[in-house]
């Protein structure tokens, strides 16, 4: 996927016209204005540099040229506004299945949206993040663009700020990851959980207990930063609707957070 790109679309899935560019601003914002113009379901934008690509709460995110999966997918799925949160967790989970199939690299889902290294030495290093932007019409959703940057074959050496932080999955596997086969892992499996989604509670509910099987969260004590104020506490459950619960001292409750709700969740421990 250096300079050019093979795969046009994927065969079985909704995903069923994949375009690249070697460098867009924002492919989110690409497939939103698509969205506007009527295009179709299953658009799929991919780029090889971004930017301004975004993250939650208009984050940067950072990677150079050639070097991360920049993804952004355009869905009119048939869910309500506030059920489009499992779109986030599906592109969450599905990241993760296709990390560990085409790498072989055992990954983990920090709640809400990030997919982080595991184990020693490089544990909650962010390898992505994912962001779901919506239109939503006098209560109807009328298109949701996923977007992911997945952190693929970054320089050995990072600098000293986001070396703290982050890394990729050729530093975890040892060796370079082959993006085009992430894309169509990545695209399968989300195609499987919106499949799923959309059939019921069922789905529905899997996908959940997958969340909370991955989690790197859960189980662990947590510094919960909210527009009202700081919380610190253990992220005991990841409830139905996706909101994380986190037990507080002094409280018999714990303490729910939506997504929405959250400027910055990391572990204390």
């Amino acid at each position: 996927m250096q300079g050019s790109f093979a795969t046009s679309a994927v065969p079985g899935t909704r995903f069923t016209e994949i375009r690249w560019v070697p460098e867009t601003g924002s492919t989110n914002a690409d497939l939103l204005a698509a969205a506007a113009a009527g295009a179709a379901e299953g658009l799929v934008l991919v780029a090889d540099h971004q930017t301004a690509g975004r993250g939650r709460l208009d984050r940067s995110w950072v990677a150079p040229p050639g070097s991360s999966l920049l993804v952004s997918v355009l869905l009119r799925p048939t869910l309500a506004p506030d059920a489009l949160f499992l779109l986030t967790a599906a592109a969450g989970v599905a990241s993760a299945e296709a990390a560990e199939t085409v790498a072989g690299v055992r990954v983990g889902l920090k709640w809400p949206n990030d997919l982080v290294a595991v184990g020693p030495p490089l544990a909650d290093r962010k390898l992505s993040g994912v962001l779901a932007e919506s239109s939503v019409t006098d209560g109807e959703v009328r298109a949701v663009v996923v977007g992911m940057g997945l952190n693929v074959n970054w320089p050995a050496e990072l600098p000293e700020d986001l070396a703290a932080t982050a890394t990729s999955l050729d530093h975890l596997a040892g060796h370079p990851v082959d993006r085009e086969a992430l894309l169509v892992a990545w695209l399968r499996r989300l195609d499987h959980w919106i499949d799923a989604i959309e059939a019921g509670p069922d789905g529905r509910r899997s996908l959940v207990d997958q969340l909370r099987e991955r989690s790197a969260t859960l189980g662990r004590a947590v510094r919960v930063e909210l527009a009202s104020g700081v919380v610190e506490g253990e992220a005991v459950a990841i409830d139905e609707d996706g909101h994380l619960q986190v037990a507080t001292a002094g409280s018999a409750e714990p303490l729910v957070v939506a997504v929405g709700d959250i400027v910055h969740l990391r572990p204390v421990s």
